[in-house]
């Protein structure tokens, strides 16, 4: 099982998540958030059986199962920055944003509501 690599400090990161729940919307501000919040699912979901993506600022791999080596991966989780904060900090659900057509995910094991939020209280 593997470790997610950390980049972002969980200070920095969190500074980023606070100040996008601020309304600062910064490229620089959302990237960080985003990607501070992809290493903490890998984190909290160690794998490589789902592939979650937020274009144009990240890309990550959870849930321990079966792995792909080569290709599109089976199980794929793909949606917009502003949607995937919204995930994250638990403005939002797993459901409503499926309901919604802000999540697309393909696969057997692409359902992430089990996981979100991942804020810590």
């Amino acid at each position: 099982m593997n470790m997610a690599r950390r980049r972002i400090t969980a200070d920095d990161g969190m500074a980023a998540v606070r100040a996008w729940e601020s309304g600062d919307s910064e490229r620089r501000t959302v990237a960080t958030a985003v990607r501070y919040f992809l290493e903490e699912l890998a984190e909290t979901a160690p794998g490589n059986s789902v592939e979650v993506r937020v274009p144009p600022f990240g890309v990550t791999q959870c849930i321990e199962g079966l792995s792909h080596s080569r290709g599109t991966p089976p199980n794929v989780v793909e949606l917009a920055p502003q949607d995937w904060l919204e995930l994250a900090t638990g403005v939002t659900d797993w459901q409503s944003a499926r309901a919604q057509g802000r999540i697309s995910a393909s696969g057997t094991r692409a359902d992430l509501s089990a996981l979100l939020p991942l804020t810590r209280s």
